[in-house]
């Protein structure tokens, strides 16, 4: 069985007297330093000097520094600024600050584990990644729940990191749902595999493969979207709520027997090969160079796919049919403008 802890194995009180720097102040940037400023917590949050974050972050009641004065002045650094950036901040503004009995932290663990930063054996390297967006880590916070989450220790240089960090995990309200003890290589290469195979490139090629299907046979583009996209989100809820099993309770038992005798024909022993070799591209670091090398060649391929799809035929329909529906709170997004 998994360990998992909760508020009464974390002691808050274990960060007193600790300064707490989040680098960062993004999606996870910002939910972390608010709810540990609500925690009582000691925290700094460290920009660039032309971020146009800080002034959010000072209008938010937070002290903002320069990352390296940030680093310096921490006990607890925080990494929360997007994976490809983190290894280049690190070296230039974090490790010089890094003294023995400081503890270097992450929300996610491919810089560890792929080794892009390597830290010095005398401090502390543990992360908090909560299993939520930074929106929803800070909404359930305020209204008195939490988000669930992992926690792994990469290096124990103090004898207490695990301590130290569910103490964390608890000022960001995790502990409040429950927190999964892990390791580095395990979130990292987990959290990869469900992006891929599942939650986005899984999700995303059956949806236009349906809305494809459809259309190549002559269906309404608008009824292959109700049909393929807008209804997943019923689908998901109902998975979401009570697992595979209530979702087929609730649905009609026509719905429920295509699923028995259809599901296996799309996603069949072809799709588990394809599945096992993305897992093993993971894990032996295939898939982490190639996006290190994308981003030093200015994002080409990741750029070129990102127009393909923006232009896809489900996005125009779902644009205007989304606009007739304000009751799903319609999003439009300019691509590559950057999210909250």
């Amino acid at each position: 069985m998994a360990d998992l802890y909760y508020d009464n194995d974390a002691d808050l009180s274990r960060l007193t007297d600790r300064r707490i720097a989040i680098i960062g102040y993004g999606s996870q940037g910002h939910a972390h330093a608010l709810n540990l400023k609500d925690s009582g917590c000691d925290v700094v949050v460290g920009l660039h000097s032309g971020s146009r974050s800080r002034a959010k972050a000072e209008s938010a009641g937070l002290t903002v520094m320069d990352v390296d004065e940030a680093a310096q002045a921490a006990d607890v650094i925080m990494i929360l600024i997007p994976d490809t950036k983190q290894a280049e901040v690190y070296a230039e503004y974090i490790a010089p600050h890094l003294s023995a009995g400081k503890t270097l932290m992450f929300a996610h663990g491919f810089n560890i584990r792929y080794e892009q930063i390597v830290p010095p054996e005398d401090v502390d390297v543990t992360l908090v990644a909560p299993k939520a967006p930074g929106h929803r880590v800070r909404e359930v916070f305020e209204h008195g729940g939490g988000v669930p989450g992992l926690v792994a220790v990469h290096q124990d240089a103090s004898g207490h990191a695990l301590a130290d960090t569910l103490a964390y995990a608890k000022g960001i309200g995790c502990t409040r749902a429950g927190v999964l003890e892990t390791t580095f290589t395990e979130e990292t290469e987990t959290d990869l595999f469900g992006e891929q195979a599942v939650l986005c490139g899984g999700t995303a090629e059956l949806i236009k493969a349906g809305f494809e299907t459809l259309i190549e046979a002559g269906y309404q583009p608008e009824v292959a979207y109700f049909e393929c996209l807008h209804e997943l989100k019923l689908i998901v809820d109902l998975i979401y709520q009570g697992g595979l099993n209530y979702m087929r309770y609730s649905v009609s038992e026509t719905a429920e027997y295509g699923d028995y005798v259809a599901g296996d024909k799309v996603v069949n022993a072809e799709s588990r090969r394809a599945m096992k070799q993305l897992l093993a591209r993971i894990q032996d670091g295939s898939f982490a160079r190639e996006w290190i090398e994308e981003n030093r060649e200015g994002l080409p391929n990741f750029q070129k796919r990102r127009a393909q799809d923006v232009e896809h035929p489900i996005e125009r329909v779902g644009v205007e049919l989304r606009r007739m529906m304000p009751f799903v709170n319609p999003k439009e997004v300019v691509p590559g403008s950057g999210g909250a």
